[in-house]
């Protein structure tokens, strides 16, 4: 058994959540061979270097480095990777509850519907954590309103509800973090239970190198309803990572992670360089137990006795559901 998969944290994984890990690093991939190969293609034809013209919607944090410091990301290491969580780390707030928001606008629901999302999303935040139940009823409401749907349609929708409602909800801090990775040389995952394509649309708009998402099935571009094993959540955020590193050839204990929630220790306790960022009250006393590094955007304050990436603190400075929409094909 895998050490972050002890029985003492109460996370071991079940089949269900393997199976969920194992197809959103598989689907995860698939993604980053299809896009080498179209960049290739363009860059054929257009004779441009490798790299260009894949670069963020905005432009990230000033971060310059206190030479007091240590150097970490390590410059040049490509075997290091950083894996980023979503809600409440990356934004505020529960990318899920901004996505029913949206295609209630669009009129895929009715406003009782959007009430049970308004009421997942103050939960969330008040609580300042997730819990199994109110993740399995986010994911049957969002799984019953996209039934039935295209693929194509929701694609389409999710890039005109990230520009209303998740761009301005980043936390710069966090986003100054990941940016010293990609400064670095170093791949940077976002790892959610969004779904897979909706999370692939913030990565690539954040600049980042790829997503983990919750994996569902498709029928000749419709959706079904069905997931493939359950969100992306808990100890599955793992068991995809794990499989990433090996499919990429990671050396985890090289790697970091960063998370707000107790839910995500078995990601935290995966790689060598573990980050607790705006944590709840659980993850707090397990990083500083661990002596893990700790941030908190929500207030400002400083680190908490633990050190933070030397080319994050400028950008700390100007930073203060989970669940399943499935949005991937599953060929057949």
């Amino acid at each position: 058994m895998r050490p972050w998969f002890s029985p003492r944290t109460r996370l071991v994984p079940t089949r269900r959540s393997v199976t969920a890990g194992e197809a959103s690093a598989a689907a995860a991939l698939e993604s980053v061979e299809a896009h080498e190969a179209a960049e290739a293609r363009q860059q054929d034809l257009a004779g441009a270097p490798p790299g260009a013209g894949s670069t963020p919607d905005t432009a990230p944090p000033a971060r310059p480095a206190p030479a007091a410091e240590p150097a970490f990301p390590v410059v040049g290491d490509t075997r290091a990777a950083a894996f980023f969580d979503l809600d409440n780390t990356i934004m505020r707030g529960a990318a899920l509850f901004h996505f029913g928001r949206g295609l209630y606008k669009r009129d895929f629901f009715s406003s009782r519907d959007l009430a049970r999302f308004a009421w997942q999303q103050a939960y969330f935040r008040l609580a300042g954590t997730e819990n199994s139940g109110h993740m399995a009823e986010a994911r049957d409401s969002a799984l019953s309103i996209v039934r039935g749907h295209r693929v194509s349609e929701l694609m389409s929708i999710g890039e005109e509800i990230y520009d209303e409602y998740l761009a301005a909800r980043m936390w710069p801090g966090t986003r100054a973090l990941a940016q010293a990775h990609l400064d670095a040389g170093q791949q940077v995952w976002l790892v959610t239970a969004a779904p897979v394509e909706t999370a692939t649309i913030i990565a690539r708009r954040l600049g980042f190198t790829g997503a983990l998402g919750t994996v569902a099935e498709s029928v000749a571009g419709v959706y079904t309803g069905r997931l493939a094993g359950e969100p992306l959540h808990g100890p599955a955020k793992a068991v995809a990572i794990d499989a990433l590193a090996a499919g990429e050839g990671l050396d985890l204990d090289r790697c970091a992670a960063y998370s707000d929630s107790a839910n995500d220790i078995p990601m935290l306790s995966l790689v060598g360089h573990p980050y607790a960022i705006n944590p709840d009250r659980t993850l707090r006393a397990h990083a500083r137990e661990r002596g893990w590094r700790l941030r908190d955007y929500r207030t400002g304050r400083k680190a908490v006795r633990f050190g933070v990436p030397a080319a994050a603190a400028a950008g700390a400075l100007a930073g203060g559901t989970a669940a399943a929409l499935a949005l991937r094909r599953k060929r057949r």
